[in-house]
């Protein structure tokens, strides 16, 4: 439960610290006091949005710290444990939790839990285990289906199907995305299958080797001047063996034998021998060769015909695929690589469209299982809230929670299949309709209160916070309501809001909001009632500024009869 507050320089407060008991406790004071700044106080203590009109005029800083007892709170004691935050929570003699939130003059602002810098988040989510605040508007988004279904799930026993279902929906959703962007890009991946299976087909059947285009080039070449290189090698023949006497290879000969002569007078002559013989010997093999390479060379027309054809078809195909012959072999495996890859994804698609199915299927199995859940708790809460309602003034009246699961699957979200609308009947032998279209101001306010009480008892939270969700009713009904709100303090700890003396009066405590004002600052203090004090207070919310004797005997025994 909320132990205490310390608030410092909170809007219009200047300092204030307050220990709060177990039970219901009532806030009031005149029109304009600044009744709800407490609420605002623990709401950015809990991770509220802050900005630079948290700080009182004039002051660098706001600092709220607020005190929890966690004694009998294991899940918020786990959660605390888990991020290393349970600092003074492992003592069993206190279970004491400190959050405390300081705002800076610019609206920057820092939180702790028990000591400990946090981000904001963690504030939010621990603050969600310990309070439940219900807001004196809340009647008016009663009539949005979002709010609808979020008060339904969250009466739900197990809660973890909202989650799974969440979960399940995502990754239903990301692979139906995934795969209508396949299909949608489906048209043109097969016009560019279409374009490589004619390209590589083509590449294929000219079946081009790596280096063929230089072999080929040089063959042509050799081809086309085959006349000349006849003549030539012919003539080197003639000079080198065949002429008679007069051929390089004879003359070497004549020269080898003559220095062999020499040689055997001076022996210095030796490597000049040598080297002449050398001589003699490459032209004997370089005389072979040329006879040779004359006898292989080819004055095939129709070899010619054949490379020039092909070199030429080699070039069109460059220059229809912007490369150059020599780069096509390597072209042709890139195209391959390319279209084998696309035909891969073809079966991908198929892959991922039976995932999409599987995911589909385990979504739509675990959204039934919610919806089973949700009629299961529509029903018991559409009679716990008609019988509150006709508490309140409403005889006769009826409420129903309608759970619908669409059927078309473009309307499924991440909360499920279903369309949750929540049905009234404000008079006896009306039909139920939905509650946007037969409820007036006042029957949702009493309506709203209805569901809050229910929903409250059946919370673990153990602080509710109820913010004059008693707005548009009086009299009788506003005894009712004050009785259900001291009920559920027997339980709990109830903090009401309120400006009816009828619910003040069975508060267990009562607490005062007063604003004054001087020339030169407004500030607003918040002080315990003591049992004669109350009295005064519940008279003035009975008569007014003006009060009488009689007043003060009415809020006596309204005190009395609680009492």
């Amino acid at each position: 439960m909320l132990e205490s507050i310390v608030i410092n320089n909170f809007a219009i407060i200047d300092h204030i610290n307050i220990e709060f008991e177990q039970g219901m406790t009532a806030l009031t004071g005149e029109t304009g006091a600044g009744k709800s700044i407490l609420l605002d106080a623990i709401q950015l203590v809990l991770g509220d949005r802050a900005d630079s009109n948290s700080v009182k005029a004039g002051k660098e800083k706001a600092d709220i710290s607020v005190s929890f007892d966690l004694s009998d709170q294991q899940k918020a004691s786990n959660w605390l444990s888990e991020f290393s935050l349970d600092d003074g929570v492992t003592d069993t003699n206190s279970g004491e939790c400190l959050l405390r939130r300081v705002v800076q003059a610019n609206g920057r602002s820092k939180a702790y839990i028990n000591g400990s810098p946090v981000p904001l988040n963690h504030l939010k989510t621990l603050g969600e285990m310990l309070v439940d605040i219900h807001g004196q508007h809340e009647h008016q988004s009663l009539q949005k289906t979002g709010v609808q279904q979020q008060l339904l799930d969250a009466s739900l026993t197990d809660k973890t199907l909202l989650d799974d279902v969440d979960m399940l929906y995502q990754k239903w959703n990301e692979l139906k995305n995934a795969y209508q962007q396949a299909i949608d890009q489906s048209f043109s991946k097969q016009q560019r299958v279409d374009l490589l299976q004619m390209y590589t087909k083509e590449l294929n059947e000219f079946d081009l080797k790596d280096g063929e285009i230089k072999t080929m080039q040089e063959e042509y070449s050799r081809l086309s001047h085959a006349g000349q290189i006849q003549d030539t090698t012919a003539s080197l023949v003639a000079i080198l063996y065949e002429n008679d006497e007069q051929n390089i290879q004879s003359q070497l000969a004549q020269c080898v034998d003559s220095i062999d002569k020499l040689k055997d007078i001076d022996s210095s002559l030796s490597n000049t021998a040598e080297n002449i013989r050398s001589a003699w010997i490459q032209i004997q093999e370089a005389s072979a060769d040329l006879r040779s390479y004359q006898e292989d060379i080819d004055l095939d027309p129709k070899r010619m015909d054949w490379l020039n054809q092909r070199l030429s078809q080699a070039q069109s195909l460059a220059r229809k695929h912007q490369t150059t012959p020599e780069e096509l072999v390597q072209l042709a495996t890139s195209l391959q690589q390319e279209l084998d890859q696309l035909l891969y994804s073809e079966a991908d698609l198929e892959q991922l469209s039976i995932e999409m199915n599987n995911a589909f299927s385990l979504f739509t199995d675990k959204a039934q299982l919610l919806s089973a859940a949700r009629h299961s708790t529509a029903s018991l809460l559409s009679d716990q809230i008609t019988q509150v309602m006709q508490t309140l003034g409403m005889d006769g009246g009826q409420f129903h929670i309608e759970v619908e699961s669409y059927q078309d699957e473009s309307k499924f979200t991440r909360k499920g299949i279903d369309k949750i609308e929540f049905m009234v009947s404000a008079n006896p032998g009306q039909p139920v309709k939905p509650i946007n279209k037969v409820a007036s101001g006042g029957e949702l306010s009493r309506i709203s209160l209805a569901i809050q009480v229910i929903l409250s008892e059946s919370s673990k939270i153990p602080t509710l916070i109820f913010d004059e969700v008693d707005s548009g009713i009086g009299g009788g009904i506003a005894e009712i309501v004050g009785r259900k709100l001291r009920e559920i303090g027997k339980f709990r700890q109830v903090f009401c809001v309120t400006h009816l003396p009828q619910v003040a009066s069975q508060a267990h405590q009562h607490y005062l909001v007063n604003k004054t004002k001087t020339e030169h600052e407004t500030r607003t203090d918040i002080s315990l009632l003591s049992q004669q004090h109350r009295q005064e207070e519940i008279a003035r919310m009975l008569g007014g500024m003006k009060i009488t004797d009689q007043s003060r005997a009415h809020a006596q025994e309204m005190i009395e009869a609680v009492s």
